[in-house]
């Protein structure tokens, strides 16, 4: 049975009548979707990096912002999505910062809840450049709370990894923390 088969199935469970007009090609359009949604699954760290990392003399604290990001809650398959900010504190090595974002979608384009995708993400640059630190930060709307059950529209959820210097040095962690907090302003 493929994806398409299961839509169509789904829709008549639902009581639809996937024949209508406005459902005929609902089941492929809902496949290539999910497929697109998904894509991070198919996709690897070391395959969007590429050459993207080079050797630089530079130790200053270096942070991408406002990296928007959309994502599947693996429990009710519904949106969220939202902004990732990525720091790191490079030590002789840095990465070309389009890289950064393509690393988000890695994790961000897969079934995902925001707490393991923000672990994942600073986990991966870690491992790329072992920079002296890595701070990353993610700020999301769940469509899962503002559709159903306790309905809150205007509520988000912040998560965030600290790693080497932005665990372990307040001040570090403290001016990033703090840049995060004036996007914006």
């Amino acid at each position: 049975m493929t994806t398409s088969d299961l839509i169509h199935e789904l829709l008549l469970r639902l009581g639809e009548d996937p024949e209508r007009a406005g459902l005929k090609r609902t089941p492929d359009r809902v496949e290539a979707s999910l497929r697109e949604l998904t894509a991070g699954m198919r996709m690897s760290v070391e395959e969007v990096v590429g050459k993207g990392v080079f050797d630089e003399d530079c130790s200053e604290m270096v942070i991408v912002k406002d990296i928007e990001f959309y994502s599947l809650c693996e429990h009710h398959l519904l949106p969220f999505y939202g902004r990732v900010h990525v720091a790191y504190i490079p030590n002789g090595k840095i990465i070309g910062l389009s890289k950064i974002p393509r690393i988000v979608d890695v994790f961000a384009r897969r079934l995902q809840v925001q707490e393991r995708m923000t672990v994942q993400i600073a986990n991966a640059i870690q491992e790329v450049l072992q920079p002296k630190g890595v701070g990353v930060v993610a700020d999301a709307a769940h469509l899962c709370m503002m559709m159903r059950g306790v309905q809150k529209q205007n509520s988000s959820t912040m998560t965030s990894c600290l790693l080497g210097g932005f665990r372990s040095d307040a001040r570090t962690r403290n001016e990033f923390l703090d840049l995060v907090r004036n996007i914006g302003r």
